[in-house]
């Protein structure tokens, strides 16, 4: 028991520093987050606005709703996500890179204890920002199945968590570039996953390329619980997709990682700059 307790200390002493960064940099917390309402706001307007286009006929409490859902999913998973794959760059921004990759820590109980953190306050801000849209476009939750919803995050934390792990390793192999290269990838997966439409829109080899995204199933699940109340049995077509995503990507993930973290040590690439 002692290793689980020593390991459990360990992975919440980086917990405690996400914490303390964050409270650190809380005024540019408050910027993202404006931005973010802002953004989902504006999405939320463009759903109000498309009767006024496209003519009477269409139900728009459910479109805005359909919108509102993906942006503020994509919110709270695009936080987890940029987090985790930006490890290696908070690590040189606080000038402690050679010392945490120095010290007898493995990989997971490091990317775990900054998960912890980083999915509460994710939560918590989505949760802020469902709030407030609710509150201005007067949206219908009464037929939300909260607890299914609940269950597809979950579940797609961990999906999350292990493509964080894997893109993560850009930023560790290429000091100078590899934070835009995450970006590139975010707005691939946001492309892909069908955050603002659904994925049938999509040519045929877009379709396939979904697939492997596990947003797509997370924001297909979430909508079908919060529009059409569909429960944790009936969910399961995305669930378990997620499921599997998450136990094939997490492990995946730390072993491409250690791989490259030990390769970057012998070629000088684990430093503070470029």
């Amino acid at each position: 028991m002692l290793p689980f307790f020593r390991r459990a200390l360990v992975g919440y002493a980086f917990t405690y520093r996400q914490i303390t960064l964050t409270k650190r940099y809380w005024m540019w917390e408050v910027v993202f987050m404006v931005y973010s309402l802002a953004t989902t706001l504006a999405i939320g307007f463009l759903g109000a606005g498309v009767q006024s286009v496209a003519g009477p006929g269409v139900d728009i409490s459910r479109l805005i709703l359909y919108l509102l859902t993906g942006s503020l999913l994509w919110g709270y998973l695009a936080v987890i996500f940029w987090d985790i794959s930006n490890m290696i760059t908070w690590e040189r921004w606080e000038g402690t890179i050679e010392y945490t990759f120095m010290a007898p820590v493995s990989r997971s109980v490091h990317i775990l204890g900054m998960c912890t953190w980083t999915i509460f306050y994710s939560l918590m801000r989505a949760i802020v920002m469902l709030i407030i849209v609710a509150l201005v476009f007067h949206l219908d939750l009464s037929k939300s199945n909260f607890v299914g919803a609940l269950a597809v995050l979950a579940v797609a934390n961990l999906s999350f968590i292990g493509l964080g792990t894997l893109v993560a390793i850009l930023p560790l192999v290429s000091p100078e570039k590899g934070a835009q290269m995450t970006g590139i990838v975010e707005g691939i997966l946001l492309l892909v996953s069908g955050v603002y439409y659904d994925i049938s829109v999509l040519p045929g080899w877009m379709q396939l390329i979904s697939k492997l995204s596990p947003a797509t199933y997370a924001l297909r699940g979430m909508r079908r619980a919060l529009l059409d109340g569909d429960g944790i049995t009936a969910l399961w077509n995305e669930i378990l997709p997620l499921a599997i995503l998450g136990i094939v990507l997490i492990p995946l993930g730390l072993i491409i990682f250690r791989r490259m973290e030990i390769y970057c040590k012998k070629v000088g690439l684990l430093k503070r700059s470029g």
